[in-house]
């Protein structure tokens, strides 16, 4: 049981980061459909690293630059997966009229000028509401932003159909419907880091991601019927910075 739930953590490790894995680790279809329960157990290791950047990069450099290399940090560790997802959806919905139109923009590897525009913008919106928060508050929003982010995307797969049929997507390791139990583990990883923020917070935070994500919800099931990859990886980014922005209004209307 132990060594199962290993391989599914280390495969979800192995499938959203570029950080290395115990050669042991097996590539079993079985422990890939239980992966998206350590979703958000990988964002808080993606957090930490860039918490942990930040803390370090700070003590010699102004805040900006330490708040820089701490987002090219997570771009360098998660190889900008979910930026991808991003850009990819918002080409795809941006440029589709219908279902079929917008699954094959989606599944284009080259980026258009719509997601091109989006993942400039989301940067720049993370790193601006980052950057306005107190100095102490910057690396717990990080890893509480990154964890809770993955939790509010498995919620996607939980709830929503996999609308894709085709074997080779790359996502096809989430097209498993979660399960109460495996959704309840992904809830415990994503937002107990929430506690390292100020409850109004922490509040604010899970309050903006979970509007951001029933409304990116329905909006994803009106125009194709469900969520792909690329749906996930721009639920994660949007409320990543929902969670952002809620920290951002506590800190700056109360602190």
């Amino acid at each position: 049981m132990l060594r199962q739930e290993a391989e599914a953590f280390f495969g979800a490790l192995r499938f959203f980061t570029r950080l290395p894995v115990p050669a042991w680790v097996g590539h079993s279809q079985e422990s890939l459909d239980r992966a998206a329960r350590y979703f958000p157990l990988v964002g808080v290791l993606v957090g930490v690293l860039g918490g942990l950047t930040f803390l370090l990069v700070a003590f010699v450099l102004p805040v900006s630059l330490a708040l820089l290399f701490s987002m090219a940090a997570t771009l360098l560790v998660t190889g900008a997966f979910h930026e991808d997802g991003l850009a990819d959806a918002v080409d795809g919905f941006g440029g589709g009229w219908t279902k079929p139109q917008v699954l094959a923009i989606m599944k284009d590897s080259r980026i258009g000028s719509y997601g091109a525009l989006a993942v400039a913008l989301m940067l720049m919106a993370k790193f601006n509401a980052l950057y306005e928060l107190p100095d102490d508050w910057i690396a717990p929003a990080l890893v509480a932003g990154h964890a809770a982010s993955r939790f509010f995307s498995t919620l996607l797969i939980f709830s929503l159909d996999y609308v894709r049929d085709d074997d080779s997507a790359r996502a096809k390791p989430l097209a498993v419907r979660m399960g109460a139990g495996s959704l309840a583990v992904a809830g415990l990883f994503g937002l107990a880091p929430l506690a390292l923020l100020p409850w109004e917070a922490a509040l604010a935070s899970l309050g903006l991601a979970a509007l951001t994500t029933f409304l990116a919800a329905r909006y994803f099931v009106k125009r194709i019927g469900g969520y792909t990859g690329d749906c996930l990886g721009a639920a994660q980014q949007l409320s990543e910075l929902a969670i952002y922005l809620g920290i951002l209004a506590v800190a700056w209307n109360f602190s």
